[in-house]
């Protein structure tokens, strides 16, 4: 079952949301973004600090649904590659 990210992604929650998705790893191999609306670069953080704990693992996330702001978002970070944006 993908984890499945809520509409807004900000400072205000960006921090639980990280907590939340650690701890359910196995969740995070599948990130649905199909529910995000409200975001800013942000979501960049945590979708990369996921990536990075899921790496150590050997393991790699998959973003699935994103919007087309946050693929813009990953691209001006040179990030795309990383979050299998690409």
């Amino acid at each position: 079952m993908p984890f499945l990210m809520p509409a807004s992604v900000t400072q205000d929650n960006v921090l639980q949301l990280e907590k939340d998705g650690l701890l359910n790893l196995a969740a995070l191999r599948t990130v649905d973004c199909s529910n995000l609306k409200d975001f800013d670069s942000t979501v960049l953080t945590v979708l990369l600090a996921w990536q990075k704990k899921l790496q150590a693992d050997g393991q790699r996330i998959s973003v699935q649904n994103a919007p087309e702001k946050l693929t813009v978002l990953a691209g001006v970070y040179g990030v795309t590659e990383l979050l299998g944006l690409s």
